[in-house]
């Protein structure tokens, strides 16, 4: 049982309960002042997918003409939907070439060493596809609010990674790094599909129960972040995935139109919908966070 600030209000949720209380059930959809109202119809959303996914064959085939390497950092609250929009991209994409770097928690060694070092040793060689499923940002998020990092280490980090990411961007690698942002009685409602779906249950850990009273402190985590961290050769790309259909959709169409390839096909690629999907902390000022 936890007690929760949600909207100005202090609300009781119980995980173990099986019955979603109304008050989340009713307000997840359009929680974060979420623009649209219900799901984009499955059926748009898989002929749209198909082909962007057809898109990102074309750009791993040009990657392994010229060399092209990709990093794409995907962040955001816990079930903000980051492993079902990276396994959207990889679905179709040669498993040889592509890979999923989701890392557990720092070895005895891995603390002992540069913060940075553990991720570097994943980064693509020539051709490769990679996608951090959370990254060196947990220095920015989970560590300073759960105190698994000091204050002196999270502003250390703060003013490194800067010059970090302009080192990749200069070395001619395609990076992009993607903020997923959910709702909060969204983020309620996945956690609690997880606690009472035996098929997600494994996804719901001891440290999703502790953030369901921190909501505050990520956001006031999030945005010190965006601020330290949106740079003009590495800008956050903000994707709003209350609906995750419009959500995977929009950061497909971000990377494939902001990434030269052979034979792009504009026209199938479509339109950035830009209620869904903004640059840096301002969009949170007009679309609400």
């Amino acid at each position: 049982m936890a007690r929760i600030k949600v909207s100005g209000k202090t609300r009781t949720f119980d995980i173990d309960n099986p019955k979603l209380p109304t008050w989340v059930r009713d307000n997840a959809f359009t929680s974060g002042g979420y623009i649209y109202d219900k799901k984009l119809k499955r059926s748009d959303y898989e002929e749209a997918l198909e082909r962007l996914q057809l898109e990102l064959i074309k750009l791993h085939h040009h990657q392994q003409e010229t060399g092209k390497r990709v990093v794409i950092v995907f962040e955001g609250r816990d079930a903000a939907g980051k492993g079902g929009t990276i396994n959207a991209i990889s679905s179709f994409l040669p498993p040889r070439h592509t890979r999923t770097v989701a890392l557990s928690k720092p070895t005895d060694v891995e603390r002992g060493q540069w913060y940075f070092q553990r991720y570097v040793d994943h980064f693509p060689t020539s051709g490769e596809f990679i996608m951090f499923d959370r990254s060196w940002y947990n220095r920015a998020g989970v560590e300073p609010v759960m105190g698994f990092c000091s204050e002196e280490q999270h502003a250390h980090f703060l003013t490194q990674v800067p010059s970090f990411e302009k080192m990749l961007v200069e070395d001619d690698v395609a990076f992009f790094k993607f903020w997923l942002n959910v709702g909060q009685e969204m983020q309620l409602k996945r956690f609690h599909d997880r606690r009472h779906n035996p098929l997600k249950s494994w996804k719901l850990s001891s440290i999703d129960r502790k953030a369901l009273t921190l909501w505050d402190e990520y956001t006031t985590a999030r945005d010190t972040m965006l601020k330290a961290t949106h740079t003009k050769h590495a800008p956050w790309t903000i994707v709003r995935t209350n609906d995750k259909r419009r959500g995977r959709l929009n950061a497909i169409r971000h990377v494939l139109l902001n990434t030269d390839y052979e034979g792009k096909d504009v026209e199938a690629i479509g339109k950035i919908d830009r209620k869904i999907l903004g640059s840096g902390p301002k969009f949170f000022n007009t679309q609400g966070g």
